[in-house]
Formats: C-alpha cells, structure tokens, sequence
C-alpha cells in the first residue's frame, strides 16, 4: 500500500508541474531570450543626409524703430497694439498737448491784431508820402518854407520806420506761430516705415522723458535668428 501512495503523491506533483513548465516554455518562446526578432520593412530611398543641431537663440531685427517723443510729457493715447502691422506715416499714437492749443489760439489773435496795425502803419505811411510829395512841389514853387518841407519828409521816415517794425513783429509773431505748430505736430507718434510693433513700452497716462520710446516697431523683412550651437557637435553644418 505504501509504493502506491508515493505513486499517487508523485502523479499529484507531477500534474501540477507540468503546466507551469509548459507555461515558462511558452513564455520564453514568445518573449523571452528564445523569442523571435520582429522584422520591419521599408523601402529604400535615395535621399541626401542633412546633420541637425539644436541651440538656444533669440529672433532678431536687423532693422527696428524706437517710437517716442520729442519733448517730455504725458502719453495721452496709443491706437496700436503688439503684433500689428503698420504703414509709413500712420499716427501711433499721440502725447498730450497740455497747453499747445491755447498758445496757437493765442499767437493767432496776436497776429490778427499785427495785420490790424500794420493796415494802420501802412495808412500812415500813404499819408505821409503824400504829404511830403506835396510839400516837395510847394517848396519847389517857393509856396513853403525849408522847416515845413523837412518836416513833412521826417514824418514819412519816422511812417516808414514804424511800418518796417510792424512787419518785423508780424514776422516774429508768424515764426513762433510755426514752431508751435511744428511742435503740436510732433506730438503725434508716426511710424517712420512701414512694419510690425514688437512692443509696448508705455501706457496712456505714463510720463515720458524726450527720446523715451513708447513703442518698438520692426521690419518683418529683417528678422533672423541668433542662435548659440555647441561648437563640440557642429560638425557638417554650413
């Protein structure tokens, strides 16, 4: 009875050992060491090696354009915002003006009244001559005295001498006008060229100083890169 339950005992171990050796035989079959090589296939093309490296580096401008003003103030507006495309001689945006208009209202009405008194001058200056033509035949005919006709020319020099002074002040007033004017227009920010805003360096409210940029404006055109690449493995770029 003995040998006959080892028999038994051995056909229980047996049945389960069997599996688990079929199983690791499997497994080492289909992936293990003993598994087989998957093979891809592709075609074969004739095409030319191109080496590639990879670095760090900044998109640059060679041609850019700091937009600011010319004389200190307070930004009132900007009309453009980073990405933008803008042609040349579009207003940007503008400084505030302050007290621009009423100087140039200001200069305007002094110049109405040096119009007014030069009309005046240039009355008495008709009347003056006249008068001294007048004179200058009297005395020719003995009609008047030496005194009377020097007097009448002294007149005319002295009509002359403030008709030439209103003129002069019309043409300071009218010179002054002008460079408020040229400075009022210089308030507005214009693009100089045709371009992409790259930046925003200001907001209305801010206050600059002359030179100051507001804006940045780039030539798409003239962008490239400025990259950094490890000399070690730049071997075969151009």
């Amino acid at each position: 009875m003995k040998p006959l339950a080892l028999s038994a005992r051995s056909l229980k171990l047996l049945a389960v050992l069997l599996p688990l050796a079929g199983l690791f035989v499997y497994t080492a079959l289909r992936s293990g060491p003993l598994a087989p090589v998957p093979v891809q296939l592709a075609d074969v093309e004739d095409v030319a090696i191109a080496p590639r490296r990879f670095g760090v580096g900044t998109v640059e401008a060679s041609a850019s354009f700091q937009i600011g003003p010319t004389v200190a103030g307070r930004l009132k507006r900007l009309e453009v915002n980073v990405g933008d495309r803008v042609r040349a001689g579009q207003v940007l945006g503008e400084m505030d003006p302050i007290d621009f208009d009423e100087r140039l209202r200001a200069q305007e009405a002094a110049l109405l009244r040096a119009a007014a008194q030069w009309q005046e001058a240039n009355a008495r200056r008709a009347h003056a001559e006249r008068q001294a033509n007048r004179y200058e035949q009297l005395f020719a005919n003995g009609a008047v005295t030496e005194e009377m006709r020097a007097s009448k020319l002294q007149d005319l020099r002295l009509a002359l001498a403030q008709q030439a002074a209103v003129t002069e002040d019309q043409a300071r007033l009218r010179a002054e006008r002008d460079a408020t004017r040229a400075q009022r227009a210089n308030l507005r920010l214009v693009a100089p060229a045709e371009g992409l805003v790259a930046a925003r360096r200001a907001e209305p409210g801010t206050t600059l100083v002359a030179g100051q940029a507001a804006l940045t404006l780039v030539d798409p055109k003239s962008l490239w890169i400025n990259a950094r690449f490890d000399q070690a493995q730049s071997g075969g770029l151009a």
